[in-house]
């Protein structure tokens, strides 16, 4: 490969880089806030369910998409998927448990 072609290469393993991040972000976001409604609702199973599939149909589509058939765009688009990861465990961190879910060992 000519020095050329790997410039041009780099703006389009930056973009996968950020798309990674935000299907990330989408993907793990997603899993918080249905943790946090599903817990409150009277049919949990289909919250779980429904948000698994969805979320896993929106982050391979979006990593088919992104892949475009060149292994460096993949790794960047997994890499920036793992980074949402670590930043939205970060940031749902201090989130309070709302006062309507049982503590677990708490009396009924």
């Amino acid at each position: 490969m000519n020095r050329g072609a790997a410039m041009s290469e780099a703006p389009l393993v930056a973009l996968a880089a950020m798309a990674g991040a935000l299907l990330g972000g989408v993907f793990y976001g997603g899993l918080w806030w249905t943790v946090r409604r599903g817990l409150l609702s009277r049919q949990p199973a289909a919250w779980f369910l429904t948000s698994l599939v969805v979320r896993t149909a929106i982050a391979l589509l979006g990593f088919y998409a992104v892949f475009g058939g060149d292994w460096h765009r993949l790794m960047a688009c997994l890499a920036g998927f793992v980074i949402a990861r670590v930043l939205v465990m970060r940031l749902t961190r201090a989130v309070p448990v709302p006062a309507e879910l049982p503590l677990k060992g708490g009396a009924p």
